[in-house]
């Protein structure tokens, strides 16, 4: 059995996380704990477990943590883990800073236990269908990939530069691109931007576009933004064009769902009926520890989305083309 805490619920994904791991035969949810008490107390009564006032005596009684904390405390709460010997799944971005992802990279691997990063959409059943494709070459070479992740504009610490380090740009890009590194394994080389702030009233952005060319001489455009309206009926989307010699995949990653209308409620949702990709993240988690093997997603793959990210706001500032 292996035996798991959260470090912060700060992030909404965390909620999904905890459900998964209450899923889990080979999995006990341990506690919480969160700086935020009321917060935390409240977030260990919904997932069924324990609230721990004292990360130490989490991290005695673990042998991993999920680590959902606002994304300049990524790093605090990594090299905390790793001084107890607790492996550690980190939400995305990796972190707010190239420095501080390394940081926690180093810590890990000297204190030998595991880093991975949390980029679920690679266990959506449609993405791993076109992983397999590209693989066979159901396409031929690739040429170019249109990619898309649009989302609703999620407040709170999001747009508070200091804990997300950016806005729509940075939540959202790091999951396309860990996606299509995964899928080809080439690497992004250069990236032109925009961000901006035109859709509301927060101190960061949250519109962009990115125009990006990867190893080989692909090229990649991807959409970021916070574009999804409250009232959409699900958070967003994950969409890829992708273009090849030999034929061209489209591809939706919640595409397979069902519309609710709910004339109780007065509220239109999206109900999916494809597999929970978030489970599939923690079951891998789980699997990792228990076969004491090497991350499926590393804290390089992590990295090296954030890279991106950092380089488009780089772009963004200076108007220009950013080598990577």
């Amino acid at each position: 059995m292996v035996k798991v805490g959260f470090l912060s619920l700060a992030h909404m994904h965390a909620y999904s996380y905890g459900h998964a791991l209450n899923q889990l035969p080979n999995a006990e949810l341990v506690g919480v704990f969160d700086p935020d008490q009321k917060r935390g107390q409240a977030g260990a009564q919904q997932m069924n477990t324990k609230f721990f006032s004292d990360p130490g005596e989490l991290l005695k009684q673990v042998d991993g943590v999920i680590i959902c904390s606002e994304n300049s405390l990524h790093r605090h709460f990594t090299e905390l883990a790793a001084s107890y010997g607790v492996h550690v799944l980190c939400e995305k971005p990796i972190a707010t800073t190239i420095e501080d992802g390394q940081a926690m990279i180093d810590v890990c691997e000297k204190a030998d236990v595991k880093l991975q990063i949390a980029f679920p959409v690679r266990f959506n059943t449609p993405m791993m269908r076109v992983k397999e494709m590209l693989e066979r070459g159901a396409i031929g070479e690739v040429l170019a990939i249109r990619g898309t992740n649009h989302g609703q504009m999620p407040g709170g610490w999001f747009v508070d530069p200091e804990l997300s380090g950016g806005g729509a740009v940075m939540d959202h890009t790091v999951h396309v691109v860990d996606l299509i590194r995964w899928f080809l394994g080439k690497e992004f080389i250069s990236v032109y931007a925009e961000a901006d702030n035109m859709l509301y009233d927060v101190p960061i952005d949250d519109c962009g576009m990115l125009s990006l060319e990867m190893e080989g001489g692909i090229f990649v455009t991807q959409d970021p933004s916070w574009s999804r309206p409250a009232t959409y009926p699900t958070w967003g989307n994950v969409t890829l064009e992708i273009i090849g010699t030999e034929g061209v995949i489209d591809v939706d990653a919640f595409a397979q769902n069902f519309v609710v209308y709910d004339d109780q409620n007065r509220k239109v949702s999206q109900k999916t009926f494809t597999e929970d990709m978030d489970l599939g993240l923690i079951k891998d988690f789980i699997e990792m520890i228990e076969e004491d093997r090497e991350p499926s997603i590393t804290g390089y793959d992590g990295l090296k989305a954030m890279e991106v990210a950092l380089g488009a706001y780089e772009s963004a500032r200076l108007k220009k083309t950013v080598q990577l």
